[in-house]
């Protein structure tokens, strides 16, 4: 969709395959053929952010940044960033073990919700109700034993209606919004099955989303909000390499296009 919208605005555009990208110390920009701009899609987090960091090292023009890209690629670090600057953000707990994991869980109370930091799609990210989830959940981290794995990162169940917002934001500006409806599940990624709804972007949603943009750095951004029936709005998640094929579907703004034009005003300033 992105080759699509480039071309038609009469400008060239290269899909490269990260994995096949071969990067050295004495690497320089004139080395390779990459244009004025990158824009970095790849599915992995981890491949993306380090081809990331390599073509910053080249001085090639990337959106997004690795300062933004590694932020929001760990939910802990993300989380905090937005509590330091005074984001509406759910109350999340961190414990560095699966002994002060289950203490601290004890101690607060269920439910609190277990996310993985690093993921996308909703995978890991479980409704802690009781003590037997919580052991099992442990144990197979244990199992597995990742680093990451040994982060626990506990966030307090939202009372919220069966959805969740997604907002795009493009330069700190929010171009486009969907409700993404839960299809029966405690989950609402698009990728699980909830159904794409087109969201008013209200005053509200607007300073939320360009607030929270700013504070993570801006670039091309996928700002997820719920409505906390207690405090409002609070936003859970920043998404550094945002998927929009399920809102590109009702949105009335064309994202990709957008998107385009982003980048090549990046390069222009």
């Amino acid at each position: 969709m992105l080759q699509k919208e480039a071309s038609g605005i009469g400008h060239d555009a290269v899909m490269l395959d990260a994995k096949i990208a071969q990067v050295n110390t004495d690497s320089r920009k004139e080395d390779y053929d990459l244009g004025d701009v990158v824009l970095e899609r790849c599915v992995s987090y981890f491949r993306g952010l380090h081809f990331t960091s390599c073509l910053e090292f080249m001085d090639i023009p990337v959106l997004n940044r690795f300062d933004v890209a590694s932020v929001c690629g760990n939910k802990m670090f993300m989380t905090l960033l937005l509590r330091k600057n005074n984001i509406p953000t759910p109350k999340t707990y961190f414990s560095f073990s699966s002994d002060s994991a289950s203490e601290n869980l004890e101690k607060v109370g269920y439910p609190l919700v277990i996310k993985p930091v690093i993921g996308s799609w909703g995978r890991g990210v479980m409704p802690i109700q009781n003590r037997d989830t919580m052991d099992a959940i442990i144990e197979i981290r244990e199992i597995t034993d990742s680093p990451h794995d040994r982060i626990y990162y506990l966030q307090e169940m939202i009372n919220r209606p069966p959805r969740d917002i997604r907002v795009i934001t493009v330069g700190d500006e929010p171009i486009a919004a969907m409700y993404r409806r839960s299809s029966g599940g405690f989950k609402t990624n698009i990728a699980l099955g909830a159904s794409p709804e087109i969201c008013e972007i209200t005053k509200e949603i607007e300073d939320l989303a360009a607030k929270t943009s700013k504070v993570m750095g801006g670039g091309i951004l996928g700002i997820d909000i719920m409505e906390d029936e207690r405090s409002g709005l609070v936003v859970h998640e920043v998404n550094n390499t945002v998927e929009f094929k399920g809102l590109a579907r009702v949105a009335k703004r064309n994202i990709p296009k957008e998107m385009v034009e982003f980048a090549l005003g990046h390069v222009r300033k």
